[in-house]
């Protein structure tokens, strides 16, 4: 369908939806180039709505570095809202780009965002609205290439039959690298652009793997079927972080966060054992101070965002964030730029720093302690006490914010029913400080998760918390927080967690699962009024799989995980270490202040010499007593291609 033809189309059909601004663009500072002086075209899809597509930096990311190419042109689409799809299956139009009204299946290449895996199911309803057959080997270079990346592609098994490669780390270069190869080999054969797609270092190409299992159903072996193919696939990162993306589409409607996001700072030094990000995307690099305000500046004078939120995995980590926060204070507070860091941690959110935030609207700030045991501590290897979360609750009380809100996680490893009552005791705690400070206008909300076990991270081998289990600490829960006036309790549905649960340790087994559930009428899984477990089991049992089998099962020392030939550069003997050293509650101490040898280094990082024959040796990265002293940039670490 013609761009002219789809636009007459729309024109019929967006009356009759809810929110028809998610499907026009035309947005302030997005950009369209002329369609017909362009070589090589990509479409960049967030597998959801546009409220919360809008929101993610990584495909803005993205957007930006393909379309600063003379030669290329990147556009946007996101999922159509149900009452869209209708319209558009009743019309019969295609999904299409916001920018020029192109039909997905007019681009060369299609990149997907896959930041956590409920949105699995949309994948396949996008690719499907796209006109293109669902499974990769169906489709041959006259469709575009389709590829993926994200966080929940570090175990991108169950989507390997959908998806044709896979990035494997950060994408900045490595998607000019893929749309640079495509236009090289424009009219070869899928099978030989995958071949080359497949030397990029970070590119994981699922048809050239095969997998053996044992009659229990574990994983044999993952090896290479064809000759030249690393036994691994080793992650992409880039050298130093690019430049703060700074002209922000400005959205037609209002999306889930109307601000404009900065990351200072990219990895984490921290080691909790339950943290995926905080393996997989080692080493810390961050940003300078001047780097950071200069971007500010320009995202002012480009977007008008009135909240600025300055992102990291642990913000209050950034070596420079109170010479950062002061800098924005003092620039910025006449004008009444509202400043967040929404990853504060509680031993280093100093009174000094709470001063600096969100000085402008006084509103809450969040926390998130895990555990509120010594030893649950301990095991995860998130080392804060009590009095320090109650000395936080001071500062944040007494300076008068009314709100705080705590994330804590049930379901840790060898948890037990006193170690929820403890949360439950040191809510009522803060609380009580609240009370003190600001009688009853004092809030505590708390929200409780359910832990899941994530792959690359110390916690991959252990099993899910059973449902039984998780139930009782939720209604321990329920019954002593959901009655005190001043608190208040969200948690995760079971439901939820058990679905996260498969989805996230599952093998190549579990492809057709994620089929059968969308062709069961599967989409939207993230919604929780939208998530239809049952669907889902009828999609293990279609299959003959037990979702327990993924769930609620200790895995073996030696196992062969489905992860087993994606190289996050942290080593399997280090992740087992720290599993065994959370058996016998051992923590380790911030690897800024000393270096375990976990992997990433030996494999990415060069000594300033450059020379290849020397020792490898840590960075030299601030220690955190020294934060904020200097805001002379951070070496970052040379890393090796």
């Amino acid at each position: 369908m013609q761009p002219e033809v789809l636009e007459r189309q729309l024109e019929r059909v967006l009356l009759k939806v809810d929110k028809p601004g998610r499907y026009v663009g035309g947005e302030w500072n997005s950009v369209t180039k002329n369609w017909n002086d362009i070589d090589l075209k990509v479409a960049l899809a967030f597998p959801d709505i546009y409220d919360l597509g809008m929101s993610n930096l990584g495909i803005m990311l993205l957007y930006n570095q393909i379309n600063q190419q003379a030669d290329m042109l990147a556009e946007r689409v996101f999922s159509p809202w149900a009452d869209m799809e209708d319209q558009m299956r009743q019309h019969n139009i295609p999904l299409y780009s916001l920018e020029s009204k192109h039909a997905i299946r007019d681009f060369d290449l299609l990149g997907i965002s896959l930041p956590y895996e409920q949105l699995y199911t949309n994948v396949l309803n996008l690719i499907y609205l796209a006109g293109m057959p669902i499974r990769s080997l169906e489709r041959d270079s006259s469709y575009p290439l389709i590829i993926a990346g994200g966080h929940a592609c570090y175990n991108p098994e169950p989507m390997h039959a959908f998806i044709d490669a896979f990035v494997i780390g950060e994408g900045e270069e490595i998607i000019v690298e893929v749309a640079q190869l495509v236009q090289r080999m424009r009219g070869a054969s899928r099978e030989e652009q995958l071949r080359e797609v497949a030397k990029i270092q970070g590119m994981y190409v699922p048809r050239f793997y095969d997998v053996s299992y044992h009659d229990d159903g574990t994983i044999e072996a993952i090896m290479p079927n064809i000759e030249g193919i690393p036994q691994r696939v080793l992650k992409r990162v880039v050298t130093t972080l690019p430049k703060p993306f700074t002209k922000f589409i400005v959205p037609n409607i209002d999306t889930v966060h109307n601000r404009a996001p900065i990351e200072i700072m990219r990895g984490c030094t921290r080691g909790c054992r339950f943290c995926h990000a905080g393996m997989v995307t080692r080493p810390v690099r961050e940003r300078p101070v001047e780097e950071v305000m200069t971007s500010i500046a320009e995202i002012v004078k480009n977007t008008g965002f009135e909240e600025i939120s300055l992102l990291s995995l642990s913000s209050s980590d950034y070596v420079y964030v109170h010479e950062l926060t002061q800098r924005i204070q003092d620039e910025y507070k006449e004008a009444g730029l509202t400043m967040s860091l929404p990853s504060l941690r509680i031993e280093t959110a100093s009174s000094e720093l709470l001063d600096r935030i969100g000085d402008t609207r006084r509103s809450g700030f969040t926390f998130a302690p895990e555990a509120a045991t010594e030893r649950m501590r301990d095991i995860i290897n998130k080392s804060v006490s009590d009095e320090q979360v109650l000395q936080t609750a001071r500062d944040v009380y007494s300076r008068g914010w009314r709100t705080i809100k705590f994330y804590f996680m049930i379901g840790h490893p060898e948890e037990t029913l006193e170690d929820v009552q403890a949360i439950i005791n040191l809510c009522k705690a803060v609380l009580k400080e609240g009370r003190r400070l600001l009688g009853m206008k004092a809030n505590v909300n708390v929200g409780v998760s359910t832990f899941i076990p994530k792959p690359h991270t110390p916690f991959q081998w252990v099993a899910q918390d059973t449902g039984d289990q998780i139930l009782a600490k939720q209604k321990m829960l329920k019954e002593q927080i959901r009655q005190e006036r001043g608190m208040h309790l969200r948690w995760t549905d079971l439901s939820s967690s058990n679905f996260e649960g498969f989805l996230t340790r599952g093998d190549r087994r579990m492809a057709n699962v994620v089929e059968r559930a969308w062709e069961l009428g599967c989409k939207f899984d993230a919604w929780n009024d939208l998530h239809y477990h049952d669907r889902w089991l009828q999609a293990f049992a279609d299959n003959g799989l037990e979702p327990d089998f993924y769930n609620h099962r200790t895995r073996g020392l030696d196992e062969v995980f489905p992860w087993e030939h994606i190289d996050v550069a942290v080593h399997k003997k280090f992740l087992k270490e720290d599993y065994l050293m959370s058996l016998n509650r051992e923590t380790r101490v911030d690897c800024r202040d000393r270096c375990f040898a976990c992997g990433i280094l030996p494999k990415f990082t060069k000594l300033r010499q450059g020379t290849d024959d020397m020792a490898w040796e840590c960075p030299p990265i601030k220690p955190i007593s020294e934060r904020g002293k200097s805001s002379e940039r951070t070496p970052n670490v040379t890393l090796l291609n």
